[in-house]
């Protein structure tokens, strides 16, 4: 992190990268900010902080939005998410719950659609997603560390599903926290709305690193964004599509098919067929160039 930093463009994503994180020449009121680099590491960050980074509508539909673009990002490598001021999120804005308790159960379900496909946006993101967690991380916020590939949190780092409190259910949430920690475990801290500390997470699988504090995130960033610079962008969108689609499959004649035409289409591939001459000629492959 030596160079400058300088403006970004109108669209960080989708136009070229400067070399570090940029943070000026832009909305710094956006319920979310968008830090880009020309290596392809994007940060996406809530921008809350004066609500802990607590969802309401205009956080889900930003974070559906940069999702979205996202997708069609082959430049981008890598995305992590953290949140702003210290928390990562709160969960549900209470004043948006105290305004559905009036709505009618039809415009509920629109409401809880939106942050359903929101978390699915995010679960189907070609690139390696990483959740960093310091501070609280309760109900929708844990589910976006659910959602994510990797969550690595801080040792004060805390969570909880306390919808039941509430007299709610963490519906939305529930496919990416189950698949996480198992229905077992989901069941006990669904049902007492417990929270619980990083410590835990790890053990039950929500998190799968825990470092001292927030300073170790930005050598953990710079880590992980060279070593997703030498993989093979297309590769690592199919390696992911992959284990979505062979999780909890009975090992068949149709599974073992699936796999072996999943190979064969990655060794006939333009990304495929670089990879191998680069490693045959011992030079790098395009992508890491």
């Amino acid at each position: 992190m030596t160079k400058q930093r300088e403006s970004l463009m109108t669209d960080p994503i989708a136009t070229p990268f400067t070399d570090e994180p940029v943070t000026t020449g832009r909305d710094d009121d956006s319920p979310v900010l968008i830090d880009a680099t020309q290596s392809g590491i994007v940060i996406l960050t809530l921008n809350r902080p004066a609500k802990k980074n607590a969802f309401g509508p205009e956080l889900i539909v930003a974070l559906s939005e940069a999702f979205e673009t996202l997708q069609g990002a082959d430049h981008v490598r890598a995305v992590f998410l953290r949140g702003a001021g210290g928390a990562f999120s709160a969960g549900a804005d209470l004043t948006w719950m105290a305004e559905s308790a009036d709505w009618l159960e039809d415009d509920n379900r629109e409401d809880a659609l939106r942050l359903a496909v929101m978390l699915k946006k995010l679960n189907d993101l070609p690139q390696l997603t990483v959740a960093l967690v310091e501070g609280p991380a309760f109900g929708g916020g844990a589910g976006l560390v659910a959602a994510c590939d990797l969550a690595v949190a801080t040792e004060s780092a805390t969570f909880a599903f306390s919808e039941v409190r509430l007299g709610l259910t963490p519906a939305t949430i529930s496919p990416y926290v189950v698949r996480a920690i198992g229905p077992r475990n989901a069941k006990v801290l669904f049902a007492t709305g417990r929270a619980f500390t990083a410590a835990d997470a790890l053990k039950w699988g929500l998190v799968q690193e825990v470092v001292a504090d927030a300073s170790q995130f930005g050598p953990l960033v710079a880590v992980l964004g060279a070593a997703m610079k030498d993989c093979a962008p297309g590769a690592v969108a199919d390696a992911k599509a992959l284990v979505n689609e062979v999780a909890d499959r009975v090992i068949d004649h149709t599974l073992l098919d699936y796999t072996a035409r999943a190979i064969a289409r990655r060794r006939t591939s333009e990304e495929g067929r670089e990879g191998v001459a680069a490693f045959l000629e011992k030079r790098k492959p395009m992508w890491a160039e």
